[in-house]
């Protein structure tokens, strides 16, 4: 390995966000590509998942995660439920304790001064119609960051990037969207970067 260059396991690699990761962070390191489908197979909503994905990915300098769902439903229509029938259960199994677990699992496979970094959205700052439970997650997973960020060992960084929609992604995402001003996917991929190769930690990086 050249001097300054990382191994980077990229999870969410397939996908539009992941691409443009890849793209970015891939001229100048090594970029070890996971999705659900390609690649190291991972599922973040699956701790064994997360942790036999790290086993199989070895070596790290850094764990990028471009991946997360949650649903999308108006407040008129979510009754009161357990996490398990929830309209919330997926934002919360999956984005957030997904993102949570693989925090905790990379803080003990990272090569010292490793960073993690992980992915939320505009939404915890500019709330939308039927858009509670991305908000929820993703204002709970930027908390979790900062707080985090104090308490890692070994001189582990960790940051989240919360971008705005993309405009790669308005043909899918634009009617909740209305009004905003998307941004190129590549902008995004940028913050990532800023995340990966610099020296902070704890940071929001907001690309809106």
């Amino acid at each position: 390995m050249t001097e300054g260059k990382k191994r980077i396991l990229l999870i969410g690699a397939s996908g539009t966000l992941g691409r443009a990761v890849a793209a970015e962070l891939g001229a100048r390191h090594e970029i070890v590509a996971s999705s659900r489908k390609t690649g190291i197979k991972i599922d973040i909503a699956d701790p064994l998942s997360i942790r036999q994905g790290l086993e199989k990915a070895g070596a790290l300098d850094a764990v990028v995660c471009a991946a997360g769902a949650v649903n999308f439903t108006p407040l008129a229509e979510i009754a009161p439920a357990t996490v398990d029938q929830s309209s919330y259960g997926l934002g919360i199994t999956n984005k957030l304790l997904g993102q949570v677990n693989l925090t905790l699992a990379a803080r003990d496979a990272l090569r010292d001064g490793g960073s993690i970094t992980l992915i939320s959205g505009i939404l915890s700052e500019q709330p939308i119609a039927a858009g509670s439970s991305a908000s929820m997650v993703n204002g709970a997973l930027e908390a979790f960051v900062r707080a985090a960020a104090i308490e890692m060992p070994r001189g582990l960084r960790i940051n989240v990037v919360s971008p705005n929609v993309f405009q790669e992604s308005m043909a899918d995402y634009g009617p909740f969207f209305r009004g905003f001003e998307a941004v190129p996917v590549q902008r995004a991929a940028l913050a990532f970067s800023r995340s990966v190769e610099g020296l902070q930690t704890g940071q929001v990086y907001r690309v809106f």
